[in-house]
């Protein structure tokens, strides 16, 4: 595996989460460009994360039907476009509509820069790839909110023209497409990707991200109502999570090298679960941030083994696997608050025990994969 071949597939993964997580430190300023009010402003992420998640159920396979450089190519313009585009909303109407192109965009990029980084890795450095894939995923999320601000300071626009310039940039460095089909043989399908293996990987990444990546707005609100913690210190807080994945998805993706895909996200599973459930008992905002912190730690573990295995899940189609499997990742996040909010306004320590129960089923549906002699 070369530098130089991964490169842009890691500098894509990182524009995707960016995109989407910018937008939070833009709201005052948004307010004010549109004279719109703050919910009409955070429905921009909706907007986002919806078509984004609803179109990953095919994108994975379009992209494998119609070439990975190609379609990878085309979301990279389509992306930039949209981005210049929001930049330039006219109002806020518009830019919810250019909101929604640039998340419809981003859906046939990620699973498909993660099929094509596969493709170039020998399997006994697959891991730390992955790995790696998903540190650079997870420091975009921690890093946006910084980045968005500094731009923001400046002009709000080019918090969105300086991804679209990346983009296009990447346009002109597409993956690999997969290797040439053996004469005779079907093009991918969707319904290749409609098995148990599969099944049971969108359970369990469901699991983790409505159980432990999800339940960041829980860590916020327990440190305001319990703690008293300002919103500058929230986010600092709040970071922890971000910056852990960042400094052990490689360590994590080594792992799955060295231990196996399974047992790396069983481990990342029981871990998070007994961190999650310990948040609501955290008796100092020190405490709450260092179970917080941890638990990001805890979740490199889960996505290093759960990631590996999703792009070696369907080998006729691996994108299409991939896709089907972030599609559920981003469900379990939008169900995150209807699940737990309820539970946390009776008791607190109800809705982080609720979500440390969901953290432990990552690793339940996780077993099952472990075939006989392999990972």
């Amino acid at each position: 595996m070369r530098a130089p071949a991964t490169l842009p597939l890691y500098v894509g993964g990182f524009l995707g989460p960016f995109g989407g997580a910018v937008l939070a430190v833009l709201i005052p300023q948004l307010r004010d460009a549109f004279d719109a009010s703050t919910g009409e402003v955070a429905a921009a992420v909706p907007a986002y994360l919806i078509p984004f998640a609803a179109l990953q159920l095919v994108s994975g396979t379009i992209g494998e039907r119609l070439g990975r450089r190609r379609v990878v190519r085309a979301g990279y313009l389509a992306y930039a476009v949209a981005s210049v585009a929001a930049a330039l909303a006219p109002a806020i109407g518009a830019f919810l509509a250019f909101r929604a192109a640039q998340g419809a965009a981003n859906a046939f990029l990620t699973p498909l820069l993660l099929a094509g980084l596969a493709e170039v890795t020998p399997v006994r450095g697959l891991g730390r790839a992955v790995g790696t894939f998903a540190a650079v995923q997870t420091s975009a999320i921690a890093l946006s909110p910084l980045c968005g601000g500094l731009l923001g300071s400046l002009d709000w626009r080019l918090a969105f023209v300086v991804p679209a310039a990346v983009a296009g940039a990447l346009a002109l460095l597409p993956p690999a497409d997969a290797p040439p089909r053996p004469e005779g043989t079907a093009p991918p399908a969707l319904r290749a990707v409609l098995t148990r293996r599969v099944g049971l990987l969108c359970a369990a990444a469901f699991a983790g991200y409505a159980g432990v990546t999800g339940v960041g707005f829980l860590v916020a609100l327990d440190a305001a109502d319990e703690f008293g913690v300002a919103s500058v210190g929230r986010g600092v807080l709040l970071a922890g999570f971000g910056v852990a994945g960042m400094l052990f998805g490689r360590a994590a993706g080594d792992a799955v090298d060295r231990f196996g895909r399974v047992p790396v996200a069983v481990a990342g599973s029981v871990a998070c679960a007994a961190l999650v459930a310990l948040l609501g008992l955290a008796p100092s905002p020190e405490a709450l941030g260092a179970l917080w912190f941890a638990a990001g730690a805890g979740s490199a573990l889960i996505w290093a083994g759960l990631n590996t295995l999703t792009v070696e899940a369907v080998p006729a189609n691996r994108a299409g696997g991939t896709s089907v499997v972030s599609a559920f990742k981003f469900a379990g996040n939008a169900a995150a608050p209807v699940m737990w909010l309820p539970l946390f306004h009776s008791d607190p320590r109800l809705g982080f025990l609720g979500a440390g129960a969901v953290a432990a089923l990552v690793g339940a549906f996780a077993l099952p994969l472990r075939r006989r002699g392999t990972l």
